[in-house]
């Protein structure tokens, strides 16, 4: 029968600490920036309570990230001298990971993914690729009428238009 020496245990569980707190804050950052980009997506559904979930965690993201960027940093700082180079490699790219999240919860990305449409290319209704099923959105202002696909306007959101001489901003 072997007999364990607790005050080793203790020792070996506390110096698990700093590498548990690391790991929990660079995950709890990168989160903070990975969720809403994940669930605001094109050409996915969002159902409501993701996108408010999504809206509420990039509305405090800011903040919080660089809390836990700090915090990562404070125990990178601790790690650093006790362990071994091979270690550092993880440690290194854990903090990348919290200081990219930190940098991109202050981005606006969504700009990235969905962009207005540089030029606006139209066809007849008879020349066109359009599939019959295909939804669009309809508008006619005087004599000019204007259809805009709604799977176009699933990825940018906002086209600008001038249609008749009034200049108009069509979203979906």
């Amino acid at each position: 029968m072997e007999l364990v020496d607790s005050s080793a245990v203790q020792a070996k569980s506390r110096s698990m600490i700093p590498s548990l707190g690391f790991a929990l804050l660079v995950a709890a950052s990168s989160s903070l920036f990975l969720i809403p980009a994940f669930i605001i997506r094109p050409f996915r559904f969002q159902s409501p309570r993701a996108l408010i979930l999504a809206m509420a965690l990039r509305q405090h993201a800011p903040l919080w990230t660089a809390v836990f960027t700090a915090g990562a940093i404070v125990f990178a700082i601790v790690l650093w001298p006790r362990i071994s180079v091979w270690k550092r490699v993880p440690l290194v790219l854990g903090l990348c990971l919290a200081c990219g999240a930190a940098v991109m919860s202050r981005i606006d990305y969504f700009e990235w993914m969905f962009h207005p449409v540089p030029v606006l290319g139209f066809e007849s209704a008879d020349h066109t690729k359009l599939d019959s099923s295909e939804m669009v959105i309809a508008l006619r202002f005087g004599t000019d009428t204007r259809a805009y696909p709604i799977r176009e306007m699933a990825y940018h959101h906002v086209v600008n238009d001038v249609v008749d001489g009034v200049p108009i901003a069509v979203t979906y």
